[in-house]
């Protein structure tokens, strides 16, 4: 399906396929297709795992033990994306008739199944792989962070998790919104996903004082940003006992356990990899600088140079020589007498 896509206070127009190859069409099997939507998640994963491999040797993690978890976590994810969208998707649909829970290339996806269902699994096969499990954590919520911002771009593909109307310049409008303007909100989370990571990054490399403290930074960052999202969306999935949207209600509870596990740890010091240098000689990971001025140093003081040791010895010389007494010749007659 072709989309028309404006944004008018910009100027800007786009024809957007969201069928990238269409896969029945050329071959006479049916409207099988691969489409954008997935390409792109499947570029940010790849981006992630290509940041994850540069990574990994900082952190002290084992690149193929990673591997297994991140793969288990994968399925994992995909599995717990779907369960996650059915259960809160509104109506009898899939009461009705089960077999339609299988149909996934329809569409019907939630991100948040698919973060709980890569850090349930895949922690349990880092666990089984003998991994740190909090410096596991740590990395791959910076890979999650470079999905969220390329696969976010597939909703703009679909035309689909926009916001309310608006009058800002960016809005975005297509035959989807009504062609009415619209809050891009594919765009902010991608942006936001972005700045997380250059700053997360930076933590990560340069402040980190614990493992597991870069992923409960992470946690409150998205959560706040999805929080912020979700309250313009008009799509989102809503609790069946209370008119709320669920993401919403998840993305606050996850930026309040995050906060509080941050306070708690406020005062840990435990890294197995890259992190605040204090304590990276702390825990013997890197050796101690010590000023070369110093390494000169006695407890009597500064230890001369050879070189300047033969310019005292000299010196001692020559003052000792002006201070003997004259020799007999010198002497004069009447001390003689």
């Amino acid at each position: 399906m072709t989309h028309v896509v404006s944004f008018p206070g910009l100027g800007l127009e786009f024809n957007v396929n969201e069928v990238a190859i269409p896969l029945g069409q050329m071959l006479g099997f049916g409207d099988y297709a691969i489409r954008w939507y997935g390409i792109l998640i499947a570029l940010g994963f790849l981006l992630a795992m290509v940041y994850v491999s540069l990574t990994v040797k900082k952190m002290n993690i084992d690149m193929s033990r990673l591997f297994d978890a991140v793969i288990v976590g994968l399925i994992g994810s995909i599995v717990c994306a779907r369960l996650y969208y059915v259960i809160f998707y509104p109506g009898d649909k899939y009461i009705k008739n089960p077999i339609e829970i299988l149909k996934i290339h329809d569409g019907g996806i939630a991100l948040y199944g698919s973060l709980i269902g890569a850090l349930l699994f895949g922690g349990l096969m880092a666990k089984f792989r003998k991994l740190r499990v909090p410096a596991v954590l740590d990395i791959v919520s910076l890979g999650f962070l470079i999905g969220q911002a390329v696969g976010r771009w597939g909703n703009f593909v679909n035309q689909e998790c926009f916001g309310t109307p608006t009058l800002l310049p960016w809005g975005m409008s297509s035959d989807n919104t009504g062609n009415i303007a619209v809050h891009p909100c594919f765009l902010y989370e991608s942006l936001l996903c972005l700045l997380g990571f250059v700053l997360l990054h930076f933590f990560n490399q340069k402040l980190r004082r614990y493992d597991g403290q870069t992923f409960l930074l992470y946690i409150v960052w998205y959560g706040a940003v999805r929080f912020f999202i979700e309250g313009m969306r008009t799509d989102s999935l809503m609790l069946h006992v209370v008119n709320l949207r669920v993401s919403q209600v998840v993305a606050a509870g996850c930026v309040i356990v995050g906060l509080v596990l941050l306070f708690v740890f406020r005062r840990k010091t435990n890294l197995s990899g890259c992190g605040s240098p204090e304590v990276m000689e702390a825990v013997g990971l890197i050796k101690p600088e010590i000023d070369p001025e110093l390494e000169k140093s006695t407890i009597f003081g500064d230890r001369p140079t050879e070189e300047e040791s033969e310019i005292e010895e000299a010196e001692k010389e020559e003052e000792k020589a002006e201070d003997e007494p004259e020799t007999e010749e010198g002497k004069p007659e009447d001390e003689e007498k």
